[in-house]
């Protein structure tokens, strides 16, 4: 077994309720054990809209009693669970799960990551509409990168 593989059995590990993974195969062993960790908090972007003159400004604060009490431009941001590969739409061929501009529930599917060919149907933790989406179809993610901005106001 090669390092790249094992690292990636270990951030599947990291990134699904498996706790211990044990393989054997050819005389060689491994184990990947985590231990419980707390589940991360959801980040809340303040997202200032651009003017013709200026760029837009983006601010990310971890949330607190205050959280609710942001402007009318906080939205939340959905992160990558896991490291993979984002897609928009179930085939190449199908039309995309969300839009800008779509109002999405809550456990309603916003993407598929697929990390060692399996397919991660990723749902909606919020209620509220769909303000951008950062990566492109096809598009490697990292753990915790911002993938799609929520308005849940809206």
């Amino acid at each position: 077994m090669e390092f790249k593989q094992i690292k990636e059995l270990a951030t599947l590990v990291d990134s699904t309720d498996i706790v211990e993974l044990e393989i054997e195969n050819e005389g060689f062993r491994i184990r990947i054990r985590k231990e419980e960790k707390a589940e991360a908090p959801v980040q809340i972007v303040e997202k200032v809209l651009a003017t013709p003159a200026a760029s837009p400004v983006v601010n990310v604060s971890q949330p607190g009693p205050e959280a609710g009490v942001k402007n009318d431009h906080c939205y939340i941001e959905v992160v990558a669970p896991m490291v993979g590969t984002f897609y928009r739409a179930p085939s190449p061929d199908a039309a995309p799960y969300i839009q800008v501009g779509d109002s999405v529930s809550e456990g309603q599917i916003l993407f598929i990551i697929e990390a060692m060919k399996m397919m991660n149907e990723i749902e909606s933790e919020v209620k509220g509409v769909v303000k951008e989406v950062l990566v492109e179809n096809g598009e490697a993610v990292e753990f915790g990168q911002p993938l799609v901005l929520i308005d849940p106001k809206a």
